[in-house]
């Protein structure tokens, strides 16, 4: 298999971060009278960053607060989660072990999430994820963020490698979408955080474990 450049999603791809965004998302929460959501719920709400996911808990638990009060709900949340982003968060099964394959193969390797380029650094700090990319790109790093194409293209231009087939690993419609507008490769995992079944994102190929993903990628 010829060398590739390989973009990672983050939340619901590599790490499992549900847990953590649950936590700090029940706290903003329970600071405004509001009941507490499930841990399932949050999975359905992640994925198109913070003020998003803050405002879709707010909506599910008696609708929407002032703008005043939603800016302060909204730094509060930034500070809790900031303060505790990788307490409860784990690893996909197999992930670590694939990574230190596809390194050792000469792959490029990046992270291209909508999570803010602040948090989602410290995250892959935490979990001794970082020498393994080449570039990491956030929420916040462009004027645009997935499923925009150009969030794909911006970080395919900060990795090492220049050529090569690229290929989007993701979980949920951000990821396929950007990937299929970018025209590059993509592969859709079952274990994130997806609405919509994974076989029905789009995606190239459909995988349910990080065991398959290099018997995957040697199909391209």
């Amino acid at each position: 298999m010829q060398p590739m450049r390989l973009l990672f999603d983050l939340d619901g791809t590599l790490l499992d971060t549900a847990p953590d965004l649950y936590a700090t998302l029940n706290h903003c929460l329970k600071s405004v009278g509001r009941p507490p959501v499930t841990l399932e719920s949050v999975k359905h709400m992640v994925g198109q960053g913070a003020i998003v996911l803050l405002r879709r808990g707010l909506t599910a638990t008696g609708g929407m607060v002032e703008e005043e009060k939603f800016q302060s709900l909204v730094d509060l949340f930034f500070s809790h989660y900031g303060e505790n982003l990788s307490d409860h968060s784990i690893p996909y099964e197999g992930m670590q072990a694939c990574l230190d394959t596809l390194k050792d193969q000469g792959h490029a390797l990046a992270v291209c999430t909508n999570k803010p380029y602040g948090f989602a650094k410290q995250i892959l700090e935490d979990f001794n994820l970082n020498p393994y990319f080449d570039a990491l790109t956030g929420g916040d790093s462009f004027d645009i963020r997935k499923p925009h194409p150009d969030h794909i293209h911006k970080t395919l231009d900060l990795m090492s490698l220049k050529t090569g087939t690229a290929v989007m690993i993701g979980d949920t419609h951000n990821d396929i979408d950007a990937a299929v507008s970018a025209g590059i490769g993509s592969i859709a995992v079952t274990f994130g955080y997806s609405d919509t079944p994974a076989a029905e994102l789009g995606a190239d190929h459909v995988i349910d474990h990080f065991q398959k993903l290099i018997p995957t990628l040697e199909k391209y």
